[in-house]
């Protein structure tokens, strides 16, 4: 039986249900740290002990976080559609709930890389610290994408976002770019879906159909009328 190409676009709302904070919910600080401060490549030149101090805190938060069932929900999907989840979430809470296609736009938490030389990713499950290094010599920072700094796999996204026979948006504020242009290269006549406690602005967009509510419920509620696309 062929399967249509469902392809997902998740951000921070997804995760929240999980206990994982989102910079909107907390007027664009992360557990009281300035976005500036911690990540972007400034901060890491500047002060790396404290950037790697605020990444082991996350890695060890996530560590300790469980998928909710928004993120089983949409690994569910999986029975009746060809799934491709891109996330803007670093954290791997897609792939613990079942997910097998997931790309991380902005890296993830689990991996860490040579701070010269962004081929050599590592995985990791415990602390990074300072004199840590990469086999190039170099010092091993988060496998993260900072604010200021390009997005490797966008070009890979977009073309994943082609591809989509329904294209849906759970969780995010479609306010962080380059992330939040993708919905613009989903075909026109294509379904479309927003899941958000908030629904951003999407009134231009074409076919959409908007579900103002949490990640959990608004997922349900997505399945059910997903049945009438099989």
């Amino acid at each position: 039986m062929h399967k249509k190409k469902l392809v997902v676009l998740t951000g921070a709302g997804i995760s929240a249900e999980s206990g994982l904070k989102t910079f909107r919910d907390s007027e664009g600080l992360w557990e009281g740290y300035n976005i500036e401060d911690v990540a972007t490549p400034r901060a890491w030149r500047k002060n790396p002990q404290l950037v790697l101090d605020f990444y082991n805190y996350r890695r060890n938060d996530v560590a300790k976080s469980t998928p909710n069932e928004a993120h089983r929900g949409l690994a569910r999907l999986q029975d009746s559609f060809d799934v491709t989840i891109i996330t803007q979430n670093i954290d791997d809470l897609h792939e613990r709930a079942g997910a097998t296609h997931v790309l991380h736009l902005h890296g993830e938490i689990f991996k860490m890389r040579s701070e010269t030389n962004e081929s050599l990713v590592y995985a990791i499950k415990h602390d990074i610290k300072i004199g840590d290094r990469a086999e190039d010599g170099a010092q091993l920072r988060p496998h993260i994408v900072w604010f200021e700094e390009p997005v490797p796999e966008i070009e890979h996204a977009i073309s994943i976002v082609r591809t989509a026979d329904i294209f849906v948006v759970v969780g995010t504020s479609l306010l962080v770019y380059p992330a939040a242009g993708l919905l613009n290269y989903a075909a026109w006549e294509i379904p479309k879906f927003i899941i958000d406690k908030r629904i951003p602005y999407t009134s231009s967009v074409h076919n959409m159909t908007t579900i103002e509510k949490t990640a959990t419920e608004g997922v349900k509620e997505l399945t059910g009328i997903l049945n009438e696309y099989k």
